[in-house]
């Protein structure tokens, strides 16, 4: 059960469906070829999650040695198949293998973990303990990795466009996130809301990368997916939270279509409403609050967007003004009338979202 109430699933992944489809009409079949497979592969994992929704998701049992604050990590290898979980390959306190892709699965699991608990006083994803689950080697050239409601996954990239989805570990934060926001707000996966749960994805995978690295905001590059592009492609990373629009500019992958204010926004019935590219706007409103405040952006900025999505009071269909509205009062709850309540307000007015 979500702390709202409900449990609904979803199935959410790192790189948008607009990217995929760009690729897949790509002439060239080393491109088009990987790129199909996946939103086929894809479009299955997504009816799963439908399915989920109507019969209910598999208890996790407990385990018995498990301690309060203490990560439960188990990684699996799918072989390149898309049976889930795969074969076993590491469990929480085995030594590091020889395959580097599980190493950092296994890793970036526990950086998330450790952010949630150190920063949040969060006990892992649901704030119960909740088993850490990851595949990896999924599928044959597989572009995505994804939360399906359950546990992570990771495909190898076709080394083309994509390389291996566990290289940065904001990908792995992102992905974990998804499962934070189905336990707390649960927030709909469509247009504006649609768009505030990537974003919140996106803000808590810049901070388990800026926590790992031990950065300020200032030092920070803000990019989601640094370094998971190929050498071929023109561009820097999925997403710049700084910069939004401006992550890659590329002959088979496009522009980044990404708005930075409400100016810009962007209405479509793709991706849910545009659920990856509207994200942009109350990201760059997040990276404004935690650059105009300065030092780690998980403390004050962080604390703040983290007090609204668990706090009982975002709705599940909230808009932009809404979730602006919460963190403005959330700010104030926590901070009172100083710097935290300004650098929140004027980074909202700054993209263009009211807040009541």
């Amino acid at each position: 059960m979500t702390e709202n109430g409900g449990f609904e699933p979803v199935f959410c992944t790192i790189v948008p469906p607009h990217v995929l489809d760009r690729l897949a009409q790509a002439e060239d079949p080393v491109l088009h070829g990987p790129a199909r497979r996946t939103l086929r592969r894809d479009a299955y994992e997504r009816t799963q999650r439908r399915l989920t929704t109507v019969v209910g998701a598999p208890a996790v049992a407990a385990l018995a040695e498990a301690e309060p604050g203490k990560p439960r990590r188990t990684v699996y290898d799918a072989r390149h198949r898309t049976d889930l979980p795969g074969t076993k390959v590491r469990g929480e306190g085995d030594a590091p293998g020889r395959d580097a892709t599980v190493n950092r699965a296994y890793a970036g699991l526990g950086a998330t973990f450790e952010l949630l608990l150190k920063a949040y006083s969060r006990d892992s994803i649901d704030g119960h303990g909740l088993p850490m689950d990851a595949t990896v080697h999924y599928d044959e050239d597989y572009n995505n990795a994804f939360w399906n409601g359950e546990q992570m996954v990771f495909g190898d990239g076709d080394g083309e466009i994509f390389l291996d989805f566990t290289i940065p570990v904001d990908v792995i934060g992102h992905e974990l996130a998804h499962g934070v926001t189905q336990y707390t707000a649960n927030l709909d996966y469509f247009g504006q809301s649609g768009a505030l749960n990537e974003s919140v994805s996106d803000v808590f995978g810049a901070l388990i990368k800026q926590y790992t690295l031990g950065q300020t905001a200032e030092e920070a590059d803000w990019l989601i997916g640094a370094g998971l592009l190929a050498p071929r492609v023109t561009g820097r990373a999925l997403r710049s939270m700084k910069e939004p629009g401006t992550a890659y500019d590329d002959d088979v992958l496009g522009k980044d279509p990404q708005p930075a204010t409400m100016d810009d926004y962007v209405r479509t019935g793709r991706d849910n409403g545009g659920v990856h590219i509207n994200s942009g706007i109350p990201n760059h409103a997040f990276y404004l609050a935690a650059t105009t405040l300065g030092g780690h952006a998980w403390e004050r900025a962080g604390q703040v967007w983290y007090d609204v999505l668990t706090g009982g009071e975002l709705e599940q269909d909230a808009r932009f003004t809404d979730f602006a509205t919460l963190t403005v009062k959330a700010a104030r709850a926590r901070y009172g009338e100083g710097e935290e309540l300004r650098a929140v307000s004027k980074a909202w007015e700054r993209v263009g979202v009211r807040t009541q």
